[in-house]
């Protein structure tokens, strides 16, 4: 094919100019309508070649490839800006002003209402006719900036909201006290709130959580007095997801978790049952602890400790999510797992010692991990054992019965169960007072003592807790 090169074409006013892709040619189109390169061709510059004349698209080239996210940055005519306000706020410096220049910005995180996105203009030039820096607030806002003169400096010649995304990989949720643990975000509640689930996976298998609900323990007895029954416990994991190490009651029984959805959950945190009062002959049981509560999953309060005077019922434990211990003259536990869950959320209380002058001996609560131990002639039953797991990051025990009070000097008291249980009163003075269960535990108060005027009151039972996990990366 032939070939015609030149170095200037200068077309008649009015006529229409095709120019193929020569290098070098320059284009004079006095009011001519004039065609680059062939019908479906592409034309481009070459190297170090420039165009003129041709006047702005109004758009910008956006950088996303440099997401802004440090304090300051400087902006430059003709680029676009994705900004992440998610850690601090920034501030964009604009260039100076030249008419035609432009520079627009985007919310990256959908977080400038919480760290706001300044844009400061250059000396005393102004944005939207003020002579100041511009606040921008609005999560998901993307805005364009023209400089046009002196008189209104930069205008927004289009302004936007970026409220559309898609479902997250994971569960985004808020509540309680929020710590990490891994990829793994744990919510703990001690007191009563709600557990807001903002958005849930596209993952099915995402959507799950594992969970700890403890109830409040139960309040030991007043003289010679068995020991308050933890409050029951209640455990899920999300696996094949996690893997903490779960308490005993469920290592083998991992189908338990729950799966949620965006809604908010209320949690109730039960508080511990109130020890019996001090005066001698006191008719009646530690008070029993408070349900905690969290979706589908109620844990039961602890029962009472039994406590003098004989013959049942006063002597005997209350039933629970682990029952309180009985006191002296073979008085019964009160009855764990009450109501009956699966896997078991705790254990019945202890039988007191049979005979009913020799040092008497209450028995220790019922714990989530063991039932309390039976008092004898010699000693009051320590508290049943609660059980640990590392639902938090670290393993922890919860859930311990507390131990039974000692009586006559001699006998020994009981020990609370491990997992917050309260133990037993000593003997010395005749006259003293049982230890209350660990807060946000759900152990059970200890037993109070006996023989003294007057006689020594029931520990408390702690409070319970909830704990709520799930993947969040």
């Amino acid at each position: 094919m032939s070939k015609i090169e030149v170095n200037k074409i200068g077309p008649q006013c009015g006529t229409t100019l095709t120019v193929g892709c020569g290098a070098g040619q320059t284009v004079v189109a006095d009011a001519a309508t004039v065609t680059l390169g062939r019908c479906g061709g592409t034309v481009a510059l070459a190297s170090g070649a420039t165009q003129s004349g041709f006047g702005r698209s109004g758009s910008v080239n956006w950088q996303t490839g440099s997401i802004k996210s440090s304090a300051t940055f400087s902006a430059a005519d003709g680029e676009g800006y994705f900004v992440d306000t998610s850690s601090n706020a920034v501030t964009a410096n604009l260039p100076a002003g030249s008419a035609g220049a432009i520079v627009a910005f985007a919310d990256y995180t959908r977080t400038f209402a919480t760290n706001n996105l300044t844009i400061s203009p250059n000396g005393s030039e102004k944005i939207g006719g003020v002579a100041d820096d511009a606040s921008i607030d609005l999560n998901g806002q993307g805005l364009t900036l023209v400089y046009v003169d002196g008189t209104e400096g930069w205008i927004n010649v289009q302004n936007a909201e970026n409220t559309e995304t898609g479902l997250p990989p994971f569960i985004e949720a808020t509540g309680g006290t929020v710590t990490c643990c891994g990829n793994f975000k744990i919510h703990t509640f001690t007191g009563p709130g709600t557990f807001t689930v903002n958005s849930v996976s596209s993952t099915a298998a995402n959507n799950t959580i594992g969970y700890v609900v403890v109830a409040g323990g139960a309040g030991g007895a007043a003289r010679y007095a068995g020991g308050g029954g933890a409050g029951g416990y209640r455990e899920g994991r999300n696996v094949p997801v996690d893997n903490f190490t779960a308490s005993p009651l469920v290592a083998n029984a991992p189908t338990n978790a729950i799966t949620v959805t965006a809604q908010g959950y209320p949690i109730t945190v039960g508080g511990g049952g109130v020890g019996t009062p001090a005066p001698a002959g006191t008719p009646k049981q530690g008070g029993p602890g408070n349900n905690s509560i969290f979706s589908i999953i109620t844990s039961a309060g602890g029962g009472g400790g039994g406590g003098e005077p004989l013959p049942a019922p006063d002597a005997e434990g209350l039933p629970g999510g682990s029952g309180g211990g009985g006191t002296y003259n073979g008085s019964a536990g009160g009855t764990g797992n009450t109501p009956p869950t699966s896997p078991p959320q705790g254990n019945n209380g202890g039988t007191g010692n049979p005979g009913t002058s020799v040092k008497y001996g209450g028995a220790g609560g019922g714990g989530a991990g063991a039932v309390g131990t039976n008092g004898t002639s010699s000693a009051s039953g320590p508290g049943g054992a609660g059980v640990s797991s590392s639902i938090t990051g670290a393993s922890v025990a919860r859930a311990g019965g507390g131990g039974a009070g000692g009586n006559q000097p001699g006998s020994t008291p009981g020990t609370g169960g491990t997992g917050g249980g309260g133990a037993g009163a000593p003997t010395a003075g005749g006259s003293a007072s049982g230890v209350a269960g660990t807060a946000n535990t759900g152990g059970g108060g200890g037993g109070g003592t006996g023989g003294g005027t007057p006689s020594g009151s029931g520990g408390a039972g702690g409070s319970g807790v909830v704990i709520i996990r799930y993947k969040f990366q």
